[in-house]
């Protein structure tokens, strides 16, 4: 028996800012074999910086991610954070109208994230064994920036419209908000390993599906 696990996304997939072994993706995969009473062998895809348009470039031109997505029994998808952080920095550096350049970007981002969930489901639907989709919600990696809560507030809100059999969404967002000293590294913007182990949880907690 045995199944495969394939984590896409930015660096919250990569586990930027934890030890090696503390990033979400192994934390989630040996929970996993705890529940599955099984081996889960994982892919981990995720890249540095990535965004959603990024993302669903590499899904529409990557044969390797494509074909993992496809082999996948578990796939969890860690996406958005990026494109919010471009935004206000964007916006910044043109000392511009912050609100407007954050709408652009959130509009943007769900029509990119829309594209990726929907490539997703095409590379599975010839699947014949069951499979689950997971998605991470976003936490708010800049609390004092002036619109950045909304912006995330309202992306968590699509991507959680997203919920059906197959996929689940994983809200960290309440976790994170007033803990951040607790739960991001140094940084200030990545997880720690305390912070990983949550978004795990959160993942865990939405069980398997039909897998078992």
């Amino acid at each position: 028996m045995g199944y495969q696990y394939t984590a896409i996304g930015d660096s919250l997939t990569t586990g930027f800012g934890a030890l090696p072994g503390n990033g979400f993706v192994p934390v989630y995969r040996r929970m996993a074999e705890g529940r599955l009473r099984t081996t889960v062998a994982s892919t981990n895809l995720g890249v540095n910086g990535m965004t959603t348009s990024e993302l669903e470039q590499r899904l529409r031109g990557n044969s390797m991610m494509r074909e993992a997505v496809r082999e996948a029994d578990i796939i969890t998808v860690s996406i958005g954070g990026n494109d919010l952080i471009h935004a206000a920095k964007s916006a910044a550096r043109q000392q511009g109208n912050l609100s407007a350049e954050l709408r652009r970007s959130l509009q943007e981002c769900k029509q990119n994230f829309s594209a990726i969930m929907n490539i997703l489901i095409q590379l599975k639907a010839r699947t014949r064994s069951p499979f689950i989709i997971r998605i991470v919600g976003l936490y708010n990696p800049y609390p004092q920036v002036v619109g950045a809560t909304e912006w995330v507030r309202q992306f968590n809100q699509y991507a959680a419209q997203y919920s059906s059999r197959v996929c689940g969404f994983a809200s960290i967002y309440s976790e994170f908000a007033g803990n951040e000293r607790g739960l991001l590294s140094i940084d200030h913007l990545h997880p720690n390993g305390r912070g990983y182990r949550v978004i795990a949880e959160k993942l865990d907690a939405l069980g398997y599906g039909g897998l078992n």
